[in-house]
């Protein structure tokens, strides 16, 4: 990750905070560089304004995880079987499934 990415995605958001597609971005850069935190952030603020299909849900529960917050990452699990179920994402639904069927 660059930090003139991260600069310049930050920049876009402050004219337009309610992009989800600057917001989804910004949480993928900082989830690359390893910033679990602030990718959490920014992929919550992303989820209070996008109707997601369940791909951000499935990342957010995968940071939480590697951040050992095991019982949101779970909630986050869930949410994403139910988006991803919604939008006729069977493949998606099952991979979470999966992975809360392994938790225990």
């Amino acid at each position: 990750m660059s930090s003139e990415r991260v600069d310049a995605l930050r920049t876009m958001l402050e004219s337009r905070p309610d992009d989800t597609r600057l917001r989804f971005g910004l949480a993928l850069e900082y989830l690359t560089a390893g910033r679990a935190e602030e990718g959490v952030r920014e992929l919550r603020r992303y989820l209070e304004l996008a109707e997601d299909e369940g791909n951000a849900w499935g990342r957010l529960g995968s940071a939480l995880r590697e951040l050992g917050r095991d019982d949101e990452a779970r909630e986050a699990y869930v949410k994403g079987v139910e988006a991803a179920d919604r939008h006729g994402h069977p493949t998606m639904a099952d991979e979470f499934r999966e992975i809360l069927d392994d938790w225990d």
